[in-house]
């Protein structure tokens, strides 16, 4: 079976989109819990449980934890489609569960989650809070890593659409990083174990997302948590679920994550892991911030008298409203901006901008404006 079909078969279709709390998986939860693997290892600041779920009897300890940032949802989308493969009673089930154990956080900050954003809800980033562990949450994914003692680490995120591989034109969909485990970024048996399994992925997303897979900056910050774990001698593998052209619900992007965890555990369980590919590794193309949503070319503007052909950019905020994610465009930033790409490029060709604000697209207001009095734009796009 291919990945493509071993998606569609297993997606799991009760969950989508970018808004996923502990109401949203609750019942997967439940299904899922048939003897005890689901279990209650901790609460948030607000009282939220935080769940585990453990899989599997083999002797290579995989530990996997998703939304440790609450607004970032596509990987544990993933997570629960490659849960249902192991669950699935196939052969290829049967050989992964011998293989591996499995422990699973599929939400480690829900407040975060339902508040819509990154921080939980004292607004600590606790990406950043390894080292201190002053939030519940860091506390108990730091004791669980103590007891359950894997072979490897799994820390799975989301990255803004502003990234994009090196400059390329192309989007980074997603992105990977074997963190550093000194100041000197050196690499160690440990890390290159995650290098390795890196280079092996990308090897089979390369296949499916050509030119769309970009390597996270490896400046080394022991505050951060998979820096923490990989200075504590486990392999650690950082995933970042980027954006893939239109897919602002990131569900072509949650398949791309599917492919990359079942690749990765299908690489390590037969041990097709060429020794030393950190050249292979290096040769991904560096992650770097070289998009906007919007790009809008050879505008004429009036500015301070003088008629001036400029570009100007804008940039989605996902807004919570009412349990909804909205996508609202807001305009960022006018000039020449060299070497920067839009997701959506329109060029005007010395059409004139007006709005019904100051005639002059500003920083932070709403993307809606005329070219030539004729065409509309309502939101970032043209309204037909």
């Amino acid at each position: 079976m291919n990945l493509e079909e071993l998606f569609s078969q297993y997606k799991e279709k009760t969950i989508e989109g970018r808004y996923l709390t502990l109401d949203h998986i609750q019942p997967i939860l439940d299904k899922l819990n048939t003897n005890n693997q689901v279990q209650i290892i901790g609460r948030s600041v607000l009282d939220e449980p935080i769940y585990s779920y453990q899989i599997g009897t083999g002797e290579t300890r995989i530990y996997l934890w998703s939304q440790m940032h609450g607004n970032e949802s596509t990987t544990t989308k993933a997570l629960f489609d490659f849960i249902n493969v192991l669950n699935s009673g196939s052969e290829i089930a049967e050989k992964i569960l011998n293989t591996f154990t499995f422990y699973c956080i599929p939400i480690l900050n829900p407040d975060g989650a339902r508040l819509y954003t990154r921080e939980n809800a004292n607004k600590i980033d606790l990406n950043r809070d390894s080292q201190n562990l002053t939030q519940p949450e860091s506390r108990v994914l730091r004791e669980v890593f103590k007891t359950f003692k894997p072979h490897y680490c799994f820390n799975l995120h989301d990255q803004r659409t502003i990234f994009g591989a090196g400059d390329t034109g192309k989007p980074a969909t997603v992105s990977f990083l074997a963190p550093s485990y000194n100041e000197e970024r050196e690499v160690n048996e440990n890390r290159l174990k995650a290098i390795n399994v890196i280079a092996g992925i990308n090897d089979v997303l390369q296949k499916h997302i050509p030119g769309q897979v970009g390597r996270f900056d490896d400046s080394f910050n022991i505050n951060c948590i998979g820096d923490t774990f990989q200075f504590l001698g486990v392999p650690t593998i950082l995933f970042e679920a980027g954006h893939f052209p239109h897919d602002y619900d990131r569900e072509i992007t949650r398949k791309i994550i599917f492919f990359s965890l079942f690749s990765s555990f299908k690489l390590i369980s037969e041990n097709d892991l060429v020794d030393n590919r950190i050249n292979d590794y290096l040769n991904i193309s560096q992650n770097k911030v070289v998009f906007y949503d919007f790009m809008y070319k050879n505008i004429k503007i009036n500015y301070d008298g003088i008629e001036i052909i400029t570009n100007f950019v804008a940039q989605y905020k996902e807004e919570l409203i009412e349990n909804k994610i909205h996508f609202n465009a807001y305009i960022v930033e006018t000039g020449e901006l060299e070497n920067y790409f839009g997701h959506y490029e329109y060029d005007a060709k010395g059409a004139i901008y007006s709005d019904d604000f100051s005639g002059f697209p500003k920083s932070n207001q709403k993307a809606d404006f005329y070219l030539n009095k004729n065409v509309k734009f309502v939101n970032g796009l043209i309204k037909s």
